[in-house]
């Protein structure tokens, strides 16, 4: 663990100075050759994630009213408690974490069995990127160009509660805005993403030249609307585009992905918060798909989609955008492996549904979008999808993170 945090003792009003710092000695030096820095009351303004020691049992009211000061002045921060096995500690911590709860206020105990304990400390890390995560999603912009696709009926929520429930602001863009700076990008630029697709393209099915040059007009004029709005993500009314200048937005949202600009399809606003999120979380790259099909004899399913971030591919091939047989689609050949799966959804944002399994195989049916893989589950099951759906677009990104995803829900949201 390397990051900048702070921390505070907690102690009692009926312990003697002495008495309280010799209980929190080793925790204090530990905590701070990880890069945490001790603070007192007086200093709870700084923005960096903070954690309260428990240092001893009593000390439910001097926590409530150190939270209450640092909600004035760091909004929204869930609360991180570290307990140890003396003192009373653990009692207190559960006490008045119970109390928070009940008043609404999101946070974990991190449990730790000594000062050396490498197992909590690893928790108390993960605590703290999983309030580093919030505040990024709560800093964040994602910008909607144009609105949902009309057959996002339940996948269009307000912007409001996007920002209440997620935290990133959502910034309207207009399709009219997206034409003006794709007529603006220059020829050399559209040249040099034109090149860099079909370069690195196995082979090329339907695209023409001229295709590649309208595909790397839209990323240039996504690319520009992501500078002049200072997005962090976007979301695109795609098939307008397909409408309008029979072209796709297929290769502008995989090569944004790609470069740190977490990009969804068709205007889904649900989805590319959960994109956001697991690739904060995570680390790792994520790709948004239809489930085209699913099995409940080997519970899988299969997912399907016209664009994925070319890093994740082991190869691809360049093809027609499959409903309209206009534009590029990405034909990408995923890596076999493990994968997770998840699906926000709920009229509130509020709903999770968690599954983990393996990239068992890959596929290239003509009745599906482009990219296909096989999917089979180990944890989850695919007849919720059948029973209570969220929503269409799953997120699959690769490695078990379920534990971890679940954790982050549990405490953070």
């Amino acid at each position: 663990m390397s990051r900048a945090f702070g921390f505070i003792p907690v102690v009692p009003p009926f312990a003697g100075a002495g008495q309280n710092e010799a209980v929190v000695a080793a925790y204090t030096e530990r905590l701070t050759a990880l890069g945490g820095t001790r603070r007192s009351a007086g200093d709870l303004g700084d923005p960096a994630p903070l954690v309260y020691v428990m240092a001893t049992g009593g000390t439910e009211g001097a926590l409530l009213a150190l939270h209450e000061e640092r909600q004035a002045l760091v909004p929204g921060e869930p609360v991180v408690l570290v307990a140890h096995p003396g003192n009373n500690s653990l009692p207190a911590s559960l006490e008045v974490l119970a109390r928070l709860q009940q008043d609404g206020a999101q946070g974990r105990i991190v449990y730790l069995r000594g000062a050396d304990d490498e197992r909590g400390l690893a928790a108390l890390d993960d605590a703290l990127h999983d309030v580093a995560v919030r505040f990024a999603l709560h800093s964040a912009r994602i910008g909607l160009v144009g609105a949902p696709s009309d057959w996002l009926v339940a996948s269009s929520p307000d912007p409001a509660v996007v920002a209440d429930v997620w935290g990133p602001e959502v910034v309207p863009v207009s399709l009219a805005d997206l034409d003006a700076a794709m007529d603006a990008a220059s020829a050399e630029a559209v040249a040099l993403g034109a090149a860099s697709l079909a370069g690195g393209a196995k082979d090329s099915v339907e695209p023409s030249a001229a295709d590649l040059s309208e595909v790397s007009r839209v990323h240039e004029g996504l690319r520009a609307l992501v500078v002049e709005h200072r997005l962090d993500a976007l979301t695109l009314r795609c098939f307008d585009i397909v409408l309008a200048r029979s072209t796709s937005g297929c290769f502008a949202l995989s090569e944004l992905t790609d470069v740190g600009v977490i990009s969804g399809c068709e205007g889904d606003l649900v989805s590319t918060v959960g994109l956001l999120w697991v690739k904060l979380l995570t680390g790792e790259v994520p790709w948004m798909a239809n489930p085209s099909e699913v099995n409940e004899d080997t519970n899988s399913l299969v997912l399907a989609h016209c664009t994925v971030p070319r890093t994740l591919v082991e190869s691809y091939r360049l093809r027609s955008h499959f409903e309209s047989g206009l534009g590029i689609g990405i034909q990408g050949q995923l890596p076999l492996g493990p994968v997770t799966l998840l699906r926000i959804g709920g009229s509130m944002m509020d709903a999770l549904w968690l599954a983990e399994g393996e990239v068992v195989s890959t596929g290239d049916a003509e009745n599906l979008c482009r990219t296909q893989v096989r999917v089979s589950l180990s944890r989850g099951n695919v007849r919720d999808l059948l029973t209570s759906p969220l929503g269409n677009h799953i997120v699959l990104v690769y490695g078990h993170h379920a534990d971890r995803l679940a954790s982050w829900w549990d405490s953070m949201l």
